[in-house]
């Protein structure tokens, strides 16, 4: 199976001609740290326009609670950090990226606290904590699990002073426009104003995971993938799809959404039981409760398997009521369900937290595709490999945003315009799609069966009849929904949904090997002599192997 399934390159018909225009320099699609750091590094030189589908605060970044890695606190190192991220990464990680990124750290850090960002202290000096796969203490936390919130919170507030900086929330991008394979804009609906054209010089995708692709997820509503999706139309190529990240504890009560339980509350002494309050961890791992994420998340459904449970427990009753003050947002969840983490185990199971794959991109965000630049967790860039060292995706959308702005304000006043859109001549854009002729699905259907066959199939433990299984119901649906016309985002998310589902089931099923969070039951060893090596999609073309 070497083809992946076609998709159509715009999912909508229309006339660029005939539609609103909005100028900018650079357009920059997202609301994450990824997206505000890049606007604020190229303003005020440049004029930014923002588009996110949803409010500001919607997005992985706002509701990261396991915080940010930096060595900022002898003795631990920038080499140190580097080791640790390069052996999660299990042999995938580019070195000189992940060299890139832990090497900025500590100047990140600097800038946030500049800019307001308030980091929890003692004494006067920023606490740092460890988590599973660090060799030391060096994760940064605001009010104990707040840390994306505060640091989002720091980079809105800068952005809202910037008068060069536009941001518009409940706008959805729909597809990136191209002009003989450069991106040239975005095509995006508002339910007011409807269809209309973004014209900019640069656009910067920053929209971040997919995690709603799955049933169970610690993801906002808003991560089904959007981004990835209208990059692979556009001609961008995706690597590392079979690469998602589970996070093992996710607060499980039927019918509530899936509240992270950061691992914080691990690397602070919480132990993972079972119903009798037996700890467990110590029979799948050395290091227990402090093992990497992947083997954690199999450990729980493994035992979950054994003992027949829907989920294990987490036990912070060694810290007491000081559990309330050190987790106050987990302490809030929980709470609400009659759940006091001072006394009471906290029901838990793993779920899709942190897409690994996503748009390829060099060292300084660039796709490949004129005029498109990425950055954050939409993108792959070799930093993470196999598997994400925990805390280092806030830190990785913070280097990249900066990295990717500084470039576009450099290149874009100096006058190097290739590729661009010109105000006084924008070039002419057109889709011309087909009215299907073939029955209909009930949308919200397809979604939840989607959703429920990528957990079941391409989840935490997978195989080749499962993801066989996966691809063959998936192009089904495909066939019902991918030649659909829809005029409002159920219909695009869906679409979008439904194309990143098969593309991961393809590489998932390619990658005849376990290696980090991909967990072939059918082949369970690592291969390095054949799979020291990243998979390559792009639309119309055969899979590669690199």
């Amino acid at each position: 199976m070497r083809r992946h399934g076609q998709v159509r390159r715009y999912l909508v018909a229309f006339d660029t001609a005939r539609l609103p225009q909005v100028f900018t320099d650079v357009v920059v699609l997202g609301s994450g740290v990824a997206a505000l750091r890049a606007a604020l590094e190229m303003a005020p030189a440049l004029q930014v326009t923002i588009l996110t589908k949803s409010r500001m605060t919607e997005s992985n970044s706002y509701y990261a609670q396991g915080g940010i890695a930096a060595a900022v606190a002898p003795p631990d190192t920038i080499a140190d950090h580097m080791a640790d991220t390069l052996a999660t990464g299990c042999g995938l990680s580019d070195e000189a990226v992940v060299r890139q990124v832990v090497t900025a750290a500590p100047e990140c850090i600097r800038e946030l606290i500049e800019w307001g960002a308030a980091f929890d202290q003692s004494g006067g000096r920023i606490n740092v904590g460890r988590e599973g796969g660090h060799s030391a203490p060096r994760i940064l936390h605001a009010r104990g699990d707040e840390t994306g919130k505060e640091i989002t919170s720091a980079l809105l507030r800068r952005a809202a002073d910037c008068e060069s900086i536009d941001i518009r929330e409940d706008t959805f991008a729909i597809d990136l426009l191209t002009v003989e394979g450069a991106v040239v804009g975005v095509l995006a609906w508002h339910a007011v104003r409807g269809l209309f054209v973004v014209r900019a010089r640069r656009t910067v995708l920053a929209t971040g995971g997919l995690g709603r692709i799955y049933r169970e997820t610690s993801n906002p509503e808003v991560a089904t993938g959007d981004g990835l999706a209208m990059a692979y139309r556009a001609g961008a190529v995706l690597a590392d799809m079979e690469f998602v990240q589970f996070h093992p504890t996710t607060l499980y009560i039927a019918g509530a959404s899936r509240h992270l339980v950061s691992e914080t509350v691990r690397g602070e002494g919480g132990r993972l039981v079972d119903k009798a309050g037996r700890p467990f961890m110590h029979e799948y791992h050395p290091q227990a409760d402090l093992a990497p994420r992947d083997v954690v998340s199999r450990a729980i459904v493994e035992h979950i398997r054994k003992t027949g449970e829907t989920h294990v427990f987490l036990d912070l009753a060694h810290l007491g009521a000081e559990a309330r003050k050190r987790f106050p947002g987990i302490a809030k969840a929980c709470m609400q369900f009659g759940i006091d983490i001072s006394k009471d185990r906290i029901p838990v199971r793993p779920a899709a937290h942190y897409m690994i794959g996503g748009v390829k991109v060099d060292a300084a965000g660039r796709t490949g595709l004129p005029g498109l630049h990425a950055c954050g967790e939409v993108t792959a860039t070799g930093l993470h490999g196999a598997n994400r060292l925990g805390s280092n995706s806030l830190l990785e959308g913070l280097v990249y945003g900066r990295e990717v702005g500084r470039r576009l304000a450099a290149e874009l006043a100096g006058g190097q315009a290739s590729g661009a859109a010109a105000r006084d001549a924008p070039q002419r854009v057109r889709s011309d799609v087909a009215r299907s002729t073939r029955g209909e699905l009930n949308l919200g259907d397809v979604r939840n069966s989607l959703r429920s066959l990528m957990w079941r199939n391409v989840g935490i433990v997978r195989t080749a009849e499962d993801l066989l299984e996966a691809d063959s119901l998936i192009e089904f649906w495909q066939s019902y929904v991918l030649d659909k016309i829809f005029d409002q985002p159920a219909g695009w998310e869906l679409q979008n949904m439904l194309a990143l589902g098969r593309l991961m089931a393809h590489a998932a099923l390619v990658r005849t090997e376990t290696r980090g969070v991909h967990y072939r039951s059918d082949f369970p060893q690592r291969d390095d002599e054949h799979w020291r090596r990243r998979i390559l999609l792009a639309r119309g073309q055969d899979l590669r192997i690199e």
